[in-house]
């Protein structure tokens, strides 16, 4: 009898850790860290009661690790993407959340700057609208990410957990508020602790800068944040455009920043037809993140100041649309090119190493298209006579495989 229910303990445990993905017995090396790591944090300012209290019972957290390392092999293609942002239920609740806290949103509007639509839209982005916060302890995933995360990262982890102890040490957010996403964002707008202390702001006046227990710290935090990346009030984040049959894909880089003339003297006109109404010395640039068969757009300064707060084009595109839908402005008009199948991150990979087989150089193999990527695949596409528009498809893949023969592991997908 005692044997059974001692078997049973034991696999109730067990059940427990799987389930939860906790760390429940003592880990050494984990506490060996720990004292390293409060030496460095005492060395730079923090209390050996702010440590006490951060670190009290503190275990690392398997599911974090599991969700830092996780790839995913295929990726939404943009036009899921904004079908979910920029949701019916999403524009709804938006519009109604500018008439609920029209007041504030006016005065933090005033105060930086800073269009309300674009604070709501952000809002609504990062945790629909506070229905998302997120419950991960801020203290424990970064520790957990500083000490086990991925090794190239953990430089990063290491100063978020240190940004983090001192907003919990100047008094900002208690303990129990330090919570949010796996990867320690906090409150309303998902703030990293290091953004937190360059850019969180006191708008309640209660001598604290909270952004999951306060509304208004959250949204004039997000203004602020928005402000100081060179937002400019009044002005659009871009705007979705008609490209001449003449025109050239090459140019269709988030980079290629230009003044607005230089795309109007192409015949760059909107999509309702009429001329471009920015200034001609606005900069500029088109993009076309579905390539030439999806909508094309022209991105304005305050696209870029959206991407500094999430360095995404998706993203960006999202939080720009979600805003000028709240506004009443129109959904995307262009047709997104449904039909196409999405390249998994191993395809992306093998298109990589096709491309550099046949003389254009990705610069790695990683399985993401980026910058150096999309260049290689422009040069290879204007050679094979596709528009050079840097978006890699199943046909450019499946040419890439008749033009080279590759080692039997790359074909197989390991890189």
């Amino acid at each position: 009898m005692g044997r059974k229910l001692a078997r049973t303990l034991q696999l109730g445990i067990l059940f427990i850790v799987i389930l939860f993905g906790y760390t429940v017995f003592s880990d050494q090396e984990f506490m060996l860290w720990q004292n390293n790591f409060r030496q460095f944090a005492q060395q730079r300012g923090i209390s050996e009661a702010t440590l006490n209290l951060a670190f009290r019972g503190l275990l690392t957290d398997k599911k974090v690790l599991r969700l830092d390392a996780y790839q995913p092999e295929f990726s939404r293609p943009i036009w899921e993407y904004m079908d979910s942002a920029v949701s019916p239920e999403r524009i709804e609740q938006g519009r109604y959340i500018l008439k609920e806290y029209a007041p504030l949103l006016k005065k933090i509007s005033d105060t930086y700057r800073v269009d309300a639509e674009y604070i709501v839209a952000i809002w609504g982005m990062e945790s629909s609208y506070g229905q998302q916060l997120g419950n991960y302890s801020a203290i424990r995933s970064l520790a957990t990410l500083a000490y086990q995360g991925r090794e190239e990262r953990r430089h990063f982890w290491r100063n978020q957990l240190l940004a983090a102890l001192r907003i919990l040490q100047t008094g900002d957010m208690p303990i129990n508020s330090l919570r949010g996403s796996w990867a320690g964002a906090l409150g309303h707008t998902q703030f990293i602790p290091t953004t937190f202390e360059e850019f969180a702001v006191d708008f309640d006046g209660d001598g604290k800068r909270d952004l999951r227990a306060s509304i208004p710290d959250a949204l004039a935090s997000t203004a602020n944040y928005l402000s100081q990346s060179g937002w400019q009030r009044g002005q659009p984040w871009g705007t979705e455009v008609v490209l001449p049959v003449t025109f050239d894909w090459s140019e269709t880089e988030p980079a290629n920043w230009q003044a607005l003339s230089y795309w109007m003297a192409q015949g760059v006109y909107r999509v309702d037809g009429t001329p471009l109404d920015a200034s001609p010395m606005t900069r500029s640039a088109v993009i076309v993140p579905a390539g030439y068969q999806g909508p094309a757009f022209l991105s304005y300064p305050n696209f870029n100041a959206l991407l500094k707060y999430n360095n995404a084009i998706s993203y960006a595109l999202a939080t720009g649309y979600l805003a000028e839908r709240l506004k009443g402005g129109l959904a995307v008009q262009a047709a997104w090119p449904r039909d196409e199948l999405a390249l998994s991150r191993l395809e992306k990979a093998e298109l990589q190493e096709r491309l550099s087989a046949v003389g254009y150089s990705t610069d790695g193999i990683d399985g993401n298209i980026g910058p150096n990527t999309r260049a290689a695949l422009r040069r290879w596409q204007a050679d094979t006579g596709f528009p050079a528009d840097g978006y890699a498809t199943i046909e450019h893949l499946q040419l890439l495989r008749e033009q080279t023969a590759l080692p039997k592991s790359i074909e197989a997908g390991s890189f």
